[in-house]
């Protein structure tokens, strides 16, 4: 049986006169990848940060993991991992000297070479963070969100700019994570992506939910409504073109 861990019901956030969200209301399920999609300006991102604790709402209840965000935001902080920007973290610090950073921060003991190795930066410990690759700050942005061991993570496009080998990559880590028992969040602007990854969606625009369901059935009734690409649909497509000629292997500096 299911259980739910996020629960949304009749979120509002108003701006003076602006509803950013109109009232929007759903569940993420325990050990899921729930994304949220919309195009910018949708309320996707408010919607998140409110569940974050990061945003105060203007009505509405959001219950995680049982934990009401009017009576104890703290307490929801210390369950969930929230996804740095780059702009989060000392260019100048070693990857093992962040962490302990981060580990002092949540009063945590961690291992710096346990994290690295969940995300494959073990030969990067002693390595400064400016001195990463694209896909190496993402892989380690992720790994700072579960210093914390949380029950939930929240990912905001954590794929953005990366070449498709480290795209690939990091979406078997956020499998791995997913596989671990951890709850993912995710956010995206590449469909396939979504599709690859998540169990269900929620599919926003102008600040309400006009679809939630998984990909597959999503694709499934658009289909039974009779529509037809405009084309025929490949078995490949390019970026399966340039793995398959460039091979799967990261190359990163």
């Amino acid at each position: 049986m299911n259980e739910t861990i996020i629960s949304v019901k009749d979120l509002k956030k108003n701006y003076g006169d602006f509803e950013a969200v109109k009232g929007i209301s759903f569940d993420v399920q325990k050990g899921e990848i729930f994304g949220l999609l919309g195009p910018n300006g949708a309320g996707k991102s408010t919607t998140l940060e409110i569940i974050e604790t990061l945003r105060q709402k203007t009505s509405g209840e959001v219950w995680v993991n049982g934990i009401s965000l009017d009576e104890s935001p703290n307490e929801i902080k210390k369950i969930i991992g929230v996804q740095l920007q780059t702009s989060g973290y000392y260019p100048s610090l070693t990857l093992t000297e962040l962490i302990h950073l981060f580990a002092g921060l949540y009063n945590e003991t961690v291992d710096p070479m346990t994290l690295l190795d969940s995300v494959n930066l073990r030969d990067k410990a002693n390595a400064k963070f400016k001195e990463l690759s694209g896909g190496q700050k993402q892989r380690f942005s992720i790994a700072t969100t579960l210093i914390n061991k949380p029950k939930i993570i929240f990912l905001d496009e954590p794929t953005t700019g990366l070449d498709p080998q480290a795209r690939r990559n990091l979406w078997e880590l956020i499998k791995n994570i997913r596989n671990s028992g951890t709850t993912v969040i995710i956010t995206t602007h590449y469909m396939d992506e979504a599709e690859v990854l998540c169990d269900r969606v929620a599919i926003i625009d102008s600040g309400r939910i006009i679809a939630l369901n998984s990909p597959d059935k999503l694709i499934d009734e658009l289909v039974d409504t009779g529509f037809e690409r405009p084309k025929e649909v490949k078995k490949a497509n390019l970026e399966d073109v340039f793995i398959n000629l460039t091979g799967h292997v990261l190359r990163e500096d």
